[in-house]
C-alpha cells in the first residue's frame, strides 16, 4: 500500500498534465481511489470522456485486470474484466 501511495505522489510531482488533457490533481485523485481499492495503473491510460474518465488496464490485487469507468465526480460507474 505504501508503494502505491509513493507512486501516486511521484506522478503528482513529476507531471503537471498527462495524456488526454488530464491534470495532475485529477490523476492524483484517481490514483488515490485506485490505491483504496488495491489497484494501480499507468496514468497514461486515463482517458477523458464526455461523462467522466475511462481507466484502461487497471491491475488489482491478485493480478486481475479491468477497464474502469468513473463519472466526472470520480465515482466508479462500471468495471469490466479483461
Amino acid at each position: 500500500m505504501k508503494k502505491l501511495a509513493a507512486l501516486a505522489l511521484a506522478s503528482l510531482i513529476s507531471s503537471p498534465a498527462l495524456a488526454d488533457g488530464v491534470d495532475a490533481e485529477t490523476v492524483g485523485k484517481i490514483e488515490a481511489y485506485l490505491a483504496s481499492i488495491e489497484c494501480q495503473m499507468d496514468p497514461d491510460d486515463i482517458e477523458v470522456e464526455e461523462d467522466g474518465y475511462d481507466l484502461d488496464d487497471v491491475i488489482c490485487k491478485g493480478g486481475d485486470q479491468f477497464d474502469i469507468k468513473l463519472d466526472k465526480d470520480l465515482n466508479e460507474v462500471s468495471r469490466k474484466a479483461e
